[in-house]
């Protein structure tokens, strides 16, 4: 397949790259500036050379490929901040695929489901820090409807792997390092989902490969990893310890995130597309030490 893909020099992006150019399909990659360009070209990729706000670039580079995977989102903006350009670019996609049957992945977040684990058919709700993202999110599924085979791609709150520097891990890390602490908020029992950024990666090759149109997929490897042990594992590579402590230390987002209970399932998107995990997970990662270095 000629794949036209957004973000593909970003952390998640950097991994779904080589997994489409091994599968054989051929990508045309956006790059917003020189050294980007010049990255991706390194990695034998094709380079369209533009950003989310250049509507007319967005439109060329869908419309002269055999599907979209859409990755990049400015997460320097916030969810809120972000959501009118992502919402531009989705609009571009749509319009450039309109009828062509071809596919078009978007990115999107998992769930939560008070009191229980969420799942791939739960309702797009727009309610919570997410609710400008899962606006665009449902818009992206209605374009099923103007013959596009649309798929979410739900990203769990941590993609872990050897190389990430600016998610959550490596934020309690640099706070624990800072602080002399590992910290956790409350007893640490509240969840977080995961997935191994390579993981991840496999899982957009097969939504653009195989996913049928109005498919919601939960990129999860682990379901629901207690915060405590996140802390314990962090406390063991850093030799210092682990202890409860006040959310409001923790500042936004950070705090929320860490004393939510999101557990999330990836069981459908298992069946539905043969995807299997087979990467480390949380725990087993950070314990290899690479976050440490």
């Amino acid at each position: 397949m000629h794949i036209f893909l957004t973000g593909a020099s970003g952390w998640i992006g950097s991994s779904v790259l080589p997994e489409l150019i091994n599968a054989g399909h051929h990508v045309v990659a956006l790059a917003r500036s020189d050294s980007s360009a010049a990255t991706l070209t390194a990695a034998g990729v094709d380079v369209l050379r533009g950003n989310l706000t250049d509507v007319d670039t967005l439109i060329a580079g869908a419309s002269a490929s055999d599907g979209v995977i859409h990755l990049a989102y400015d997460h320097g903006l916030g969810q809120v901040g972000a959501a009118p350009t992502d919402s531009a670019a989705i609009d571009a996609f749509i319009a450039a695929l309109a009828g062509s049957n071809k596919p078009l992945i978007v990115t999107g977040a998992t769930l939560t489901r008070p009191g229980g684990v969420a799942t791939e058919t739960d309702p797009l709700i727009a309610t919570g820090p997410i609710a400008a993202r899962i606006v665009n999110m449902q818009k992206a599924l209605t374009a099923t409807e103007q013959g596009i085979r649309v798929s979410l791609v739900m990203i769990p709150r941590s993609v872990h792997g050897d190389g990430e520097r600016h998610g959550f891990i490596p934020q309690l890390v640099n706070r624990a390092r800072a602080t002399g602490v590992s910290g956790y908020v409350g007893e640490g029992t509240n969840r977080w989902p995961a997935v191994h950024v390579k993981d991840a990666a496999s899982l957009y090759r097969l939504a653009i490969e195989e996913a049928p149109a109005g498919s919601v997929l939960n990129a999860v490897g682990d379901e629901g990893v207690p915060v405590r042990e996140v802390a314990d594992a962090i406390a063991r590579g850093l030799n210092i310890p682990a202890e409860s402590r006040p959310v409001e230390e923790f500042g936004m987002p950070l705090g929320a995130l860490l004393s939510a209970d999101m557990p999330a399932s990836s069981a459908l998107t298992q069946e539905l597309l043969g995807w299997t995990p087979t990467h480390p997970g949380l725990i087993e990662d950070i314990e290899l030490g690479h976050y440490f270095h």
